[in-house]
């Protein structure tokens, strides 16, 4: 029987442990896709206990919670901080094949050097031991991202925003780039009631008095000139539930745009909306072209089913649901719209719908178009989302390699607001040495060492660099 998360954690071969102790373990760590707080970066925020770090936002722990029937009180409500420690304590073991059960026992172990099993009959010992770590110096937010190798990542920033903690890190730094990314969801979601409100705080940060199409789009290109003054090299867009596409109009969308500023989103219909997204999408597209860009659409959510919680909680609080509409054709007209207008950029693509897995790495090949550079111009993401766990990424690795060249993939990304989430990068290492090793051991691949370690290398780093252009002293 092997030890509970030892050293070769998930490594079942000989050669899966060769290559993450001597090569992936050792490589930094790229974070191009976060929802860290810029402002908590530049401020350097610190934690006076677990459930500060663990707790005040991370939905995947409160849906865990939810799962094992815990008062709301506990998990969103006005009990104190430890008292929700405790109540994630005690559900820990139920958490059996679930990987927050991993994540939370790797962060324990790599931040405070603590191999205790969570669970309620240790609480009391890891909430000491924790909040006596969290008061040393080296736990601030800035000391946690450059510790964990961070060299380089990327926030998710709103158009409207003033990037002013991005502009004060990019003064004074802290040995780790924060980069903005552009994340224009809330202009086209213009169907959503308090549009009219946003597009005038959009106007007010651009200095463009917004009426129309014409306006928007100038406004737009004041914020993405802002962006890329700051180093902006993406944009990403949540499409929510499915990727909708028909022929770009600009006549027509303008009128439902300048409808929906009329009636703050309530008379605007389903068909309306794909229209506008559509025309929208057009406008991006050739933007992030022009400029070098990574474009990242992320799709196949529901968003707040239960309109209860959603009503008390309001979005993001552990609601949302994989849908089940399949986007492959609607994908395909996209890009081969933007292909034709020259408007599509280097392109990944994540659907959290893992049965869109083979689907989307066919789709990705039929667009990319060689350039001469070794970049795929389409791509898959790595597994996202519900899909982040042991069996979703080891099903994703696979279904790329089987379609596409697996040496190009682009590797993990944490989309995590929590600045502990690094040892997601880990537990995605040692299951791609895990993946590779096994090919290795059946003789599906060479024992080449010096082959495998670039393998490896790209995956985890290289091929992220080289793919959006970051530029790393």
């Amino acid at each position: 029987m092997k030890k509970f998360m030892d050293a070769d954690f998930l490594l079942s071969t000989e050669t899966a442990k060769v290559l993450y102790h001597n090569y992936a373990a050792k490589l930094p760590i790229i974070d191009y896709h976060c929802h860290l707080s810029p402002k908590e970066i530049a401020e350097d925020k610190r934690y006076t206990n677990i459930t500060e770090v663990w707790l005040y936002g991370d939905h995947y722990k409160w849906r865990a919670m939810r799962a094992c029937g815990v008062d709301e009180k506990y998990i969103t409500g006005d009990a104190s901080d430890y008292e929700r420690f405790k109540a994630f304590c005690s559900v820990m073991p139920k958490l059996i094949g679930n990987p927050m059960y991993h994540w939370s026992h790797l962060e324990l172990q790599r931040y405070f050097d603590c191999d205790l099993e969570i669970c309620e009959a240790n609480c009391d010992e890891i909430w000491a031991l924790t909040s006596a770590k969290l008061a040393e110096p080296d736990m601030s937010a800035q000391k946690l991202i450059r510790g964990s190798g961070v060299v380089l990542l990327c926030t998710t920033d709103d158009p409207a925003d003033s990037l002013e903690y991005h502009k004060q890190l990019a003064e004074n730094g802290f040995g780790t780039k924060v980069l903005p990314a552009f994340r224009p969801d809330k202009g086209i979601n213009i169907e959503r009631k308090g549009i009219t409100e946003y597009i005038k705080r959009l106007g007010e940060s651009t200095g463009v008095e917004i009426t129309d199409l014409e306006s928007l789009e100038k406004a737009y290109e004041v914020s993405l000139n802002r962006f890329g003054e700051l180093g902006c090299l993406t944009a990403d867009h949540g499409m929510d539930n499915a990727i909708g596409f028909v022929k770009p109009d600009a006549y027509h969308a303008n009128e439902i745009f300048k409808k929906a500023l009329a009636s703050d989103g309530a008379d605007v219909t389903a068909e309306e909306l794909v229209l506008y997204q559509s025309q929208m999408i057009r406008f991006f597209g050739r933007q992030y072209k022009k400029r070098g860009w990574v474009m990242q659409l992320h799709y196949g959510v529901m968003r707040n089913p239960n309109h209860e919680m959603f009503e008390k909680l309001g979005p993001d609080t552990g609601y949302d649901i994989i849908s089940g509409s399949v986007s492959t054709a609607a994908c395909a007209r996209l890009l081969d719209y933007l292909k034709d207008n020259d408007g599509l950029p280097r392109t990944i693509l994540y659907s959290i719908n893992p049965v869109e897995n083979a689907a989307i790495g066919t789709l990705c090949g039929a667009f990319c178009i060689g350039d001469g550079k070794g970049k795929p111009t389409v791509t898959q993401g790595s597994a996202w989302w519900f899909n982040d766990h042991f069996d979703g990424m080891v099903a994703q690795m696979k279904s790329y390699a089987s379609l596409s060249a697996f040496g190009n993939f682009l590797g993990m990304l944490t989309d995590s607001r929590s600045f502990l989430s690094y040892p997601r990068h880990e537990y995605f290492r040692r299951i791609l040495c895990r993946v590779i090793g096994e090919w290795v051991e059946e003789g599906m691949y060479p024992d080449n060492y010096d082959s495998l370690a670039q393998i490896v290398a790209d995956i985890c780093y290289n091929n992220t660099k080289d793919y959006f252009g970051f530029q790393i002293d």
